[in-house]
């Protein structure tokens, strides 16, 4: 692990402290989901920030590791780099400052304040996403530095599917919900939450921007030619798309089982 971790810190201290900085939140959170009861939609209220300092350490973490084998200025890499972090500072600050006093941060419109900080949210995201985007364009357009065919196109559609899935948050926030077919606080998995009963859109949002990690790591370990992992991620995209699908028409993914 620590070798790992010494490279990352090489390829990029931006992101590699901003992600420790998301490691210590998650540890934090985890202290106040044991020893607080504050809840949100009958949840603990700091499962939200935990899930969301983890996600934020491991895309920051993600993205230092990828763009360091781009051939882009130091310029480039860190104007990307310092986005990232306050982009995701802003979200993850302001989600655990809500918890704590046990409110929404998403999907808030409860006064012309909270309305404000989701739009702005929105709007930051929205903004990383597109810049995220174009990382992507640069993947199939400037030189990188001698990776393996199929890692390089595991980074190339990874960020792809990153991007479209990330956009379905979009229609989260149109709906001022993520469950179909019932109110947002229906039974739901384990720490994920994901509804068991009715549709719920952060299925497919996750897997979808997952694939952001799955499919270089296949490509490098697993499937080391193009065409294998090119075609995996055609029927993995498929697959998520049928799950946004059936989330739309108020379905569990697991009525499926």
């Amino acid at each position: 692990m620590y070798p790992f971790l010494n490279a990352l810190k090489n390829r990029n201290k931006i992101l590699f402290y901003f992600g420790c900085f998301c490691c210590v939140g998650a540890l934090i959170s985890i202290l106040f989901i044991l020893f607080t009861d504050r809840t949100v939609f009958g949840i603990n209220a700091w499962i939200k920030p935990f899930k969301f300092f983890i996600s934020s350490a491991i895309f920051a973490w993600t993205m230092a590791w990828y763009i360091y084998d781009l051939s882009i200025s130091k310029r480039s890499v860190s104007s990307y780099s310092w986005v990232l972090v306050f982009v995701l500072l802003f979200e993850t600050i302001y989600i655990a400052i809500q918890a704590s006093k046990g409110e929404l941060s998403h999907f808030n419109t409860s006064s012309a304040f909270y309305s404000m900080m989701f739009g702005l949210m929105g709007i930051l995201i929205t903004i990383l996403t597109l810049w995220t985007a174009y990382i992507g364009i640069l993947f199939f357009t400037k030189p990188t530095k001698n990776m393996p065919i199929a890692y390089l196109w595991g980074i190339r559609l990874g960020i792809i599917t990153f991007v479209i899935f990330a956009f379905e948050g979009g229609i989260m926030a149109q709906k001022l919900t993520h469950t179909i077919g019932h109110p947002d606080g229906s039974e739901g998995l384990p720490i994920l939450n994901w509804s068991t009963q009715y549709g719920d859109l952060r299925v497919a949002h996750f897997l979808g921007m997952h694939a952001l990690q799955l499919f270089p790591f296949l490509g490098y370990y697993v499937f080391r030619k193009a065409p294998f992992i090119i075609s995996f991620a055609m029927v993995y995209f498929a697959l998520v798309s049928f799950s946004f699908w059936q989330a739309l028409q108020g379905q569990s993914i697991f009525s499926l089982f």
